[in-house]
């Protein structure tokens, strides 16, 4: 069974973007983030309410990093360091050479084609750093902009599960997608 070890946490650069390490510095946009409406409307997760829930958000990750269990970076903007979203790996299923790919991004920042650039670094470090054979990716059905960016990225359409997820008193709908490795012959 192949292993790659996120520490040292492995720091992405795009041309605009910086992906780094999250640290509980980043607890008020981590808070924004997690608690902004527009943001969480597709995500099957509870608003983040307090400054607490979002340091301790922070502190879960790092650990989830330490175990090496998935990977989490902050995209900031590589001119002025703004921290804009996030980017992460995780059902990570080192057997099968294969993972999801989570996404955010603030609202302000939507639309720039910032989350694409970072998920084009993202897949470069799956494919040619870790060697995954296949990446994937989960959305509620309606969520367009993640459906758009997943399937501008060469991500294929693989299930749509009927009202598979409970959450907030209402079954909805999951869409997988997943991106094989480029073939290099």
């Amino acid at each position: 069974m192949k292993s790659f070890k996120f520490l040292p946490f492995p720091e992405l650069q795009t041309d605009r973007l910086l992906l780094r390490r999250l640290e509980i510095k980043d607890e008020c946009e981590i808070f924004q983030l997690r608690s902004d409406k527009i943001v969480s409307k597709y995500l099957t997760r509870h608003l983040c309410k307090t400054m607490e829930e979002a340091r301790a958000f922070i502190q879960k990750i790092n650990v989830a990093i330490e175990n090496n269990e998935s990977v989490y970076w902050a995209i900031c903007l590589k001119k002025d360091k703004k921290f804009i979203g996030t980017i992460c790996l995780w059902n990570i299923s080192w057997e099968n050479e294969r993972a999801e790919v989570g996404f955010e991004l603030l609202p302000d920042f939507q639309k720039k084609g910032y989350m694409r650039e970072a998920l084009i670094k993202v897949l470069d470090f799956v494919f040619n750093t870790i060697h995954f054979h296949s990446i994937e990716g989960v959305v509620i059905s309606g969520n367009q902009p993640s459906i758009n960016i997943l399937e501008k990225s060469h991500f294929i359409r693989e299930g749509y599960f009927r009202e598979n997820v409970f959450f907030n008193g209402t079954y909805l709908d999951t869409i997988v997608y997943s991106l094989m490795k480029p073939n290099k012959n």
